[in-house]
């Protein structure tokens, strides 16, 4: 008899009996079957298969096909409403393990799911855009979205707004039916997409590195488990107590109660001195706390710093993950292909144009636009926007020198061009992102959104036509070219965003 399993079973089963009204019949069935499962285990009576085992065979038989099967999984999760029947994280966790297996790539997987995560959120959000809300009413049943689950999911929205695309996607219900119910809405694609990027990225993440550390742990995992029944009583106490304490805190009365309570321990003689430190950095944390809650929620100010966020969470991917998959080895998936391309469609014309092109992303002419930007600024007294801009070229033209010393990656044979240095990531690439940077400024002074909208676009058909360049003179590898751009995308995000939140405490003067 193991005492472990039978005390887990006693902890769940009264969990079930505490919530059965609040808990759907699948979960609760499923959690009847897991206690039975525990007591029969627990009783000696029956001894479970070797679970390392299967999963090692199961990781063996699919191989290359993990990626397809997790992804359609990712995207079905929210497209086609998969999540309300089979959960995703299943899939995406077991993607995990068989990465910690070595059988694929953990990176490559991580990108790969997150993109499909995104089409999926996408296409339900167009369906629910063309097919509208009376659509679920009419056929929701029948793929288990009953009204009372639509009234959930539009509590919640209603509740949280636009930040609930990011945190519905980690909120089972809410995950499978809000990109729909965003589109029905009539909510922009602008304000939709950023926070989905992010959301689905974390998620992704989170769930994929779960699975790969639970395996590359496996035996240590088991190990714990058999003798985990004191912790997982305390992972218990801990988030119901911690569920209970943000209910409560969530009305203004309860809060108001809970810092008088705070007052009145910190105002005891044992606690002055700490008192002394707290409360004048409460004072001093409040406005821009109370700002970064406030205003992180769809609106010109917090779309901004959201669409930002986006940008610096896929920049940074792109650079970190390129940078990973190197390691020892000198090409990675597309680089070959893309010089393939390259060289089926050279000419010497083309060689030519590329030759020119390509000085756009010159530290030299991105150097001199950015220092041209920078002196228009500060011309019309745009100081934070000129600093932000100013320090974002800069901080990528040493992050880039930083990086190309770091990897030490040799550069691609048979350049048409001169090359100096090793080759990751792609200066060119990331001093290009300039042009991105200064047609954002321009959009704050041109009139009209035809204008400002064409001014973006030059400068991503810019940066585009540098990058590629860089590979169709073979002066760097495809894997070179997204990294640089990946690393500017981050630098210039994280520096906009920082002049957003300057700006915004400097206007308003962190008000309490």
């Amino acid at each position: 008899m193991k005492t472990g399993p039978l005390v887990a079973a006693v902890l769940l089963a009264t969990f079930l009996a505490v919530r059965r009204r609040r808990l759907e019949p699948t979960l609760l069935i499923g959690g009847g079957l897991a206690v039975l499962a525990l007591l029969v285990y627990g009783s000696g009576l029956v001894h479970p298969p070797n679970v390392k085992q299967i999963v090692e065979d199961a990781g063996s038989t699919l191989g290359q096909w993990t990626y397809l099967v997790v992804a359609v999984m990712a995207f079905f999760e929210t497209g086609a409403f998969v999540g309300l029947i089979a959960p995703g994280e299943t899939f995406l966790i077991f993607g995990g393990v068989v990465a910690g297996q070595g059988t694929i790539s953990l990176v490559a997987l991580i990108a790969i799911v997150w993109a499909a995560a995104v089409a999926g959120d996408l296409a339900s959000f167009y369906a629910g855009r063309r097919l509208g809300r009376a659509f679920l009413v009419r056929h929701g049943p029948k793929v288990s979205i009953t009204e009372e689950r639509l009234h959930t999911v539009e509590a919640f929205f209603d509740r949280h707004g636009g930040k609930a695309i990011l945190l519905g996607r980690f909120v089972g219900v809410v995950r499978a039916v809000n990109p729909f119910l965003a589109g029905s809405s009539g909510m922009p694609l602008r304000r939709f997409l950023p926070y989905d990027v992010i959301g689905a990225g974390a998620w992704a993440t989170m769930l994929l590195v779960l699975g790969y550390v639970f395996w590359q742990s496996f035996d240590q995992v088991l190990h714990y488990a058999e003798r985990g029944t004191l912790a997982l009583g305390t992972t218990i106490v801990v988030l119901a107590g911690v569920a209970w304490l943000w209910r409560r805190l969530r009305q203004e009365e309860r809060r108001r109660e809970a810092a008088a309570w705070v007052d009145r321990q910190l105002d005891r003689p044992v606690l002055r001195p700490v008192a002394a430190v707290v409360r004048p950095t409460a004072r001093w944390l409040r406005g821009p706390v109370r700002f970064l809650i406030g205003r992180l929620t769809p609106g010109e100010l917090g779309l901004e710093l959201t669409t930002l966020l986006a940008f610096a969470a896929v920049g940074s991917f792109a650079f970190a993950a390129n940078a990973i998959a190197l390691g020892d080895n000198v090409l990675i998936a597309g680089d070959r292909r893309a010089f393939t391309i390259a060289d089926e469609v050279r000419t010497h014309w083309l060689d030519e144009v590329a030759r020119v092109v390509t000085h756009l992303g010159s530290s030299v002419v991105a150097g001199a636009a950015a220092l041209l930007c920078v002196a228009l600024l500060l011309w019309r007294r745009r100081r934070i926007e000129a600093a932000a801009m100013g320090g974002a070229t800069v901080l990528t033209w040493a992050a880039v020198h930083l990086a190309k010393v770091l990897v030490g990656r040799p550069r691609p044979a048979r350049s048409l061009v001169d090359t100096l240095g090793e080759s990751y990531p792609s200066g060119h690439a990331a001093y290009a992102v300039v042009w991105v940077a200064i047609a954002v400024v321009l959009t704050r002074s041109l009139p009209g959104l035809t204008r400002a909208t064409a001014a973006v676009v030059a400068g991503s058909v810019a940066v585009v036509a540098v990058a590629l360049t860089r590979i169709y003179l073979r002066a760097h590898y495809l894997s070179d070219v997204v990294g640089g751009l990946g690393l500017a995308a981050m630098i210039f995000a994280l520096c906009g965003m920082a002049a957003l939140i300057v700006g915004h405490l400097r206007n308003n003067g962190a008000r309490t």
